[in-house]
């Protein structure tokens, strides 16, 4: 199996078998562009798997690499690989698009095609900036997935639409081009764009922090961190059901894992100098973002907030350079992308039924739909971090090696537990018990197989990852471990 091109396969299948779903034509032939899209999304995932069956968990270098001459001019390569912390996102970011093909299934009328052929080549895309391993490439597909994201919240989106997709679209370019500046930089430094040859390029303190910064404020917006964030609630709030489900579970991802793989490897002894920065900025995302999802009316804010809140746990792993909080980072990214699909759908069912997000526009819902109340209580409670789901291992994971650097990092980063059980239970309580609120909700009924079928999958991924992790941390282990070797090894040439 190693012998094929699978990144390649992973990254173009679902690509083409967007085009393909355009091809199927207009909403007299939906039903056609629905069974392509699934058909698609489905070998897009099959073709990932190998990934794994065939992943070396005792080497923490790239395996699965393709490398062909793409620009020779200029030393442009289309070279690809994939480590431990590339392959569960991949693998995250194709399953994924299976759940928002289904999950679009009937809710989507119009313009079905152009829906599920953006979310199949945006898929693809997204995997391309998992496993670039060239400068070049990894910025053509950054900013490529930029604009499928940016159809479907303009389309389909809500009436502020075009704001939010402004603001999104702003937010990131802005970001992304001091990135390619950087990029550019270490260019003109090493004479190659090959990202494993800037790990051993050795660059002085002033270089690396001024490196180190061009990638942050690319990274930064992406997760989001405070105070680079204000654009994910407005996105989050204006797409639609399947945009927000991408948006939380991958999109935010790519931020972090780049963070991984370009800013803290290219400039160690800046990452080092700057954690204190880096953990202020996580920590204030953790406790602070967490109070704003406390006041927050509509139900797609609140988990909007709570995902910059969590992603901030992200980010507090990666700075305090410990095995153990670093394992648990990347275990945070993969819940946290089961997790905030899962609540985001379950918002969506409302949604299709009442057309509110507003939480004051509910109560008593469990009554009428008791299948779908159970469901939406348990990703509510892994949202908040109750044990035995897999919201809660990366949290603790992180908790317990910040607690290895520094008490006031965990006790902190702790109080998330407090907080995240306060808003989120705050919205349960008031969605979905007590009395039937109002005649709207009296109507409603109870979720179809469909969306049963979803929601069962999600559910039986996020307790099955609370109770036996390990496959993802089997995965990562070798690839962290080595990458703090990298860090604590400085690179600074002497007298500098």
């Amino acid at each position: 199996m190693t012998d094929l091109p699978i990144l390649s396969l992973a990254i173009w299948v679902p690509i083409l078998a967007g085009i393909a779903v355009l091809f199927t034509g207009g909403d007299k032939h939906a039903h056609i562009a629905r069974w392509v899209a699934l058909a698609g999304s489905i070998v897009a995932f099959l073709v990932t798997v190998p990934l794994y069956t065939g992943f070396d968990f005792s080497y923490g270098g790239f395996q699965f690499q393709e490398l062909i001459e793409w620009i020779p001019a200029f030393n442009i390569h289309y070279h690809l690989g994939a480590d431990g912390i590339a392959v569960p996102l991949i693998l995250l970011t194709s399953f994924t698009t299976i759940i928002v093909v289904i999950a679009g299934w009937e809710v989507i009328q119009k313009r079905v095609a152009q829906y599920m052929a953006a979310f199949l080549i945006m898929s693809g895309l997204m995997i391309g900036v998992f496993s670039s391993l060239d400068a070049i490439l990894y910025y053509v597909f950054w900013e490529a997935m930029l604009i499928p994201m940016f159809l479907v919240i303009g389309i389909w989106g809500g009436p502020n639409r075009v704001y939010a997709t402004i603001k999104f679209f702003l937010y990131t370019l802005l970001g992304s081009l001091l990135m390619l500046v950087a990029f550019i930089y270490l260019f003109h430094q090493s004479g190659s764009f090959e990202v494993i040859d800037y790990y051993q390029m050795p660059l002085a303190m002033n270089e690396q922090i001024l490196i180190f910064l061009a990638f942050f404020m690319a990274f930064a917006v992406k997760v989001p961190m405070w105070p680079v964030h204000t654009w994910l609630p407005d996105a989050h709030v204006e797409a639609p059901t399947g945009g927000s489900v991408v948006l939380a579970a991958i999109a935010l991802k790519l931020g972090g894992y780049s963070f991984l793989r370009f800013a803290m490897p290219i400039a160690p002894d800046a990452s080092a100098y700057l954690s204190g920065f880096m953990i202020t900025l996580s920590l204030i995302a953790v406790v602070y973002i967490a109070l704003v999802a406390l006041v927050q009316q509509d139900m797609k804010k609140l988990i909007a907030y709570s995902s910059i809140s969590h992603m901030g746990f992200v980010t507090l792993g990666f700075f305090v350079f410990n095995q153990l909080a670093l394992d648990g980072a990347i275990v945070q990214m993969i819940s946290h992308g089961f997790i905030s699909s899962a609540m985001f759908l379950s918002v969506g069912v409302l949604y299709d039924r009442m057309h509110s997000r507003q939480i004051a526009d509910y109560g008593g819902v469990a009554n009428k739909m008791p299948k779908f109340a159970a469901f939406a209580v348990l990703f509510a409670m892994a949202n908040s971090g109750l044990p035995g789901t897999s919201g809660f291992v990366g949290e603790f994971m992180v908790i317990l090696g910040a607690l290895q650097a520094n008490f006031w990092y965990a006790f902190l980063a702790s109080t998330t537990l407090i907080f995240g059980a306060a808003y989120t239970l705050w919205m349960v309580k008031r969605v979905f018990y007590g009395e039937v609120a109002n005649h709207h909700v009296a109507e409603l009924t109870d979720i179809n197989k469909r969306e049963f079928f979803i929601l069962a999958l999600l559910a039986v991924l996020v307790l099955g990852f609370g109770l036996y992790p390990q496959p993802i941390t089997e995965l990562t282990n070798a690839t962290v471990n080595q990458l703090l070797m990298h860090l604590s090894q400085s690179k600074l040439p002497i007298g500098l």
